[in-house]
């Protein structure tokens, strides 16, 4: 049941903690085995940012996402370095408000910083809201097992608008049909 999952846009958005959450949900929640790896350029902030997770049902000998089955694209530059060349029978979550290029494999399209900005207050949990889209579409992980790894890994004082956004994901991801 190997599965790769690929998450890109730019420093700044949470990247590479929606990687560590996911992972987290996976081994600590899920009883599976993930590894996380993750690549940013020397910008940090506002440069693109790329981060993998691999979850399995077995140990996993090899740590390196080599043909991602689920993409997460939050910028339209993560889209065009770290997206744009997706296998056809992958699944990709498109953050709408900043990506506008559409890819060849099947996907959809989540409104997250939009959405954790108007409804939320905070566009800063717009990863959070992709978790959740994720979580519901995919059924990567289950959404208990993300709930708690999201409580696990936010900081003290704002677990409840992390809550709030990925409630607002799967929320999004019911509404939303593929192409």
């Amino acid at each position: 049941m190997r599965l790769e999952v690929r998450f890109s846009g730019f420093g700044g958005q949470g990247i590479i903690l929606s990687a560590v959450i996911l992972g987290r949900a996976a081994v600590m929640h899920d009883n599976k085995f993930a590894v996380q790896t993750q690549v940013y350029g020397p910008e940090a902030r506002g440069g693109a940012s790329m981060s993998a997770v691999i979850i399995d049902d077995s140990p996993i000998l090899y740590p390196k996402v080599a043909d991602p089955d689920i993409y997460v694209i939050m910028s339209q530059e993560g889209f065009e370095k770290y997206g744009a060349h997706a296998r056809k029978d992958a699944v990709m979550l498109i953050d709408s408000t900043l990506v506008y290029s559409r890819p060849d494999c099947r996907y959809i399209e989540i409104p997250a910083t939009r959405e954790a900005k108007q409804t939320l207050g905070r566009d800063i949990v717009a990863n959070i809201v992709m978790l959740g889209a994720l979580a519901a579409s995919t059924r990567v992980v289950s959404e208990a097992a993300l709930e708690k790894a999201i409580l696990d890994s936010v900081p003290k004082g704002t677990e409840a608008l992390n809550l709030k956004a990925m409630k607002k994901g799967i929320e999004l991801a019911a509404g939303s049909t593929p192409p």
